[in-house]
């Protein structure tokens, strides 16, 4: 690891400052990719900037029919908070599959979404719900959020500070996960909402992406037995050493079907 300088600001304003005078500054949320990343030095910033002491970036809420996150909530918060369980239960049951009880307990939504993992969760529940990611700039929808392999839409020092998401009529994610990490070797978010049905899907490509076949399949029928016989193409779908692309787009039919007959 290479030198760095150590800053952790206690206000978003002093984040943001602190961002605009380093030389080449980081933002540090939970640090799970970012710290190991550095360690082997494949990323060398000038500047650390630590928003653990962020007040304005922490704290759960539901109100008017939506739940706020703020960026610094950890993966554990959500799946332990009451009121995510009661208006989004899919949401608090995808946060307590996250990794191991130390990456739930250190990782943040935030850090989450920003880094966009193509196997990460949190991108699924997003675009699967149609949330709305907060930054001290503007808003964004999640559709437009995601834009590929470890790409997002922010820019240079665009700082994630909650995400919406609107509560859903059903909802249910299923994961085929990876033994050893526990990332989404498939995962698919299903949601019933007021403006129709939403599949998501994380670990199949390169980066989340919705499943327009499902979507109009439920939209018709909302029931399993309405995906089960659907062939899913794999030709933009990820082939690796764990599962091939046609293995994914079994997986995907299949995950489909579980969370519809798992939603509420």
């Amino acid at each position: 690891m290479h030198d760095f300088n150590y800053l952790r600001p206690k206000s978003l304003a002093d984040a943001v400052a602190a961002f605009k005078n380093a030389g080449d500054g980081r933002y540090l949320a939970g640090g799970q990719t970012m710290i190991p990343v550095m360690k082997q030095r494949l990323a060398s910033p000038s500047d650390v900037i630590d928003l653990v002491a962020v007040p304005e970036l922490k704290g759960l809420s539901v109100k008017d029919g939506v739940v706020a996150i703020g960026a610094m909530t950890s993966h554990a918060e959500v799946a332990a908070s009451k009121d995510v369980q009661a208006a989004i239960p899919a949401l608090a049951d995808l946060a307590s599959g996250i990794g191991d009880p130390h990456v739930r307990n250190r990782g943040t939504i935030g850090g989450s979404i920003a880094n966009n993992d193509p196997a990460a969760d949190y991108p699924a529940a997003a675009v699967g719900l149609n949330a709305t990611v907060v930054t001290d700039r503007r808003r964004i929808a999640a559709d437009d959020f995601f834009t590929g392999m470890f790409g997002t839409a922010l820019e240079e020092g665009e700082l994630v500070t909650r995400v919406e998401f609107p509560t859903p009529e059903a909802a249910a994610y299923e994961k085929f996960l990876h033994p050893a990490s526990r990332f989404a070797l498939v995962g698919v978010f299903v949601a019933r909402t007021k403006s129709g049905v939403r599949v998501a899907v994380t670990g199949a490509g390169p980066c989340v992406f919705r499943e327009t076949v499902l979507e109009q399949a439920l939209t018709r029928t909302f029931a399993a037995d309405a995906v089960k016989n659907i062939d899913i193409a794999a030709s933009n779908l990820n082939s690796d050493i764990h599962g091939s692309a046609e293995y994914r787009a079994h997986l995907v039919g299949v995950l489909a079907a579980r969370a519809v007959a798992r939603a509420k």
